[in-house]
């Protein structure tokens, strides 16, 4: 994509044999562009990353409350998760509180990418059903939102329905953006999903950690939103996964949602009484395809480390911290399948 810069080179012996490419865009909840790399102004689609957005509005008007959701399984709204027994348990309590069934769903069903419910599916031959899809939470949430205001159930997905356009104007208005501005595409669960600039998706981020512009409701719902998916990051991804392991480490300071073909936001609430929040987005154009390890464990490459990088070079993290988090990056050695080292992964870019 026109604009974009490298981001991450792996070498081979003494060889650049790969580089990722993208662009990156910091800024803060006033709307100020506070750093960037690349393009910030990269049209590029949420996809997952859009799902904290999506929850919004039904929080907003009273869902948690209307259905007795928890912290964790407002989480789970939000999440991008792997399916395994702790997600399956918790979005099976949810259609049971909204009084709907696992067949509702119109996402589809995928195999799980938790290592020990793979390998059960495996050596069962079973299938996946919607409820395994990492995104069953949020339509689970969808359906709840669409029962509570008297919508249809039946096209939930349509972009004309009451609840995807009350979804559509809150993303808009969190990320400052028109709505004729925003490209509507359809996600592979089959939701409607949204590309923008990384500048506004950025903005949009900073704002949910820092509301405090923002009407009373939609403030509180942002609010409630943060607070589940940083106190239950496990409901987020799963444990052991970058998302869930960054905002373990961050103790309710960072909050972070990938997406799909390497799209990641990342929110800091401000740190100071006077501060103000930080919202990051940044696009690897490549996709960074996700990769197995011989534990059957999958895991982005590029992602992690340029999202290590950038808060290191905000000084978001501390050397503890990052320590902590080192399996993930910035600096990695490659090693091969016999274990030996065959070269290293590391950053190349500096924010500006």
């Amino acid at each position: 994509m026109a604009g974009s810069l490298p981001l991450l080179e792996l070498t081979r012996g003494r060889l650049v044999e790969s580089v990722h490419w993208g662009s990156i865009a910091v800024v803060d909840s006033s709307e100020k562009l506070i750093a960037a790399y690349g393009d910030p102004h990269m049209v590029a689609f949420l996809r997952s990353s859009a799902k904290p957005f999506q929850t919004l509005p039904f929080v907003e008007h009273g869902g948690v409350e209307h259905y007795g959701y928890t912290p964790r399984e407002l989480a789970l709204s939000c999440a991008s998760h792997d399916g395994a027994h702790i997600h399956l348990e918790t979005v099976e309590e949810m259609q049971k509180k909204i009084g709907i069934e696992e067949k509702d769903l119109q996402c589809g069903g995928h195999l799980p990418a938790d290592a020990e419910m793979f390998k059960a599916f495996i050596r069962e031959d079973k299938k996946p059903t919607s409820n395994h899809n990492n995104c069953s939470g949020k339509h689970t949430t969808m359906l709840a939102y669409a029962k509570m205001r008297g919508a249809s159930l039946s096209d939930y997905l349509d972009i004309e329905n009451p609840i995807q356009q009350d979804i559509l104007a809150a993303l808009c208005d969190m990320c400052g953006i028109e709505r004729e501005k925003v490209e509507i595409g359809i996600d592979g669960c089959s939701a409607p999903n949204f590309a923008m600039p990384l500048y506004h998706a950025a903005l949009g981020m900073a704002r949910l950690c820092d509301p405090h512009e923002l009407d009373e409701a939609r403030a509180a719902a942002c609010k409630k939103i943060m607070g589940a998916m940083t106190s239950h990051p496990e409901m987020i991804s799963n444990l052991g996964e970058f998302d869930c392991e960054l905002m373990k480490i961050g103790a309710g300071k960072i909050v972070t949602k990938r997406g799909a073909e390497g799209f990641q936001i990342i929110g800091l609430p401000p740190q100071t009484p006077n501060g103000r929040g930080l919202g990051i987005a940044f696009k690897v154009v490549d996709g960074d395809a996700a990769r197995m390890n011989d534990k059957l464990e999958s895991s982005s490459r590029a992602r992690p480390a340029v999202a290590l990088e950038i808060l290191r070079q905000l000084d978001a993290l501390n050397e503890a911290q990052l320590t902590s988090l080192a399996r993930f990056g910035p600096e990695k050695e490659l090693k091969n399948y016999a274990g030996k080292v065959s070269g290293k992964s590391y950053p190349v870019f500096k924010l500006v």
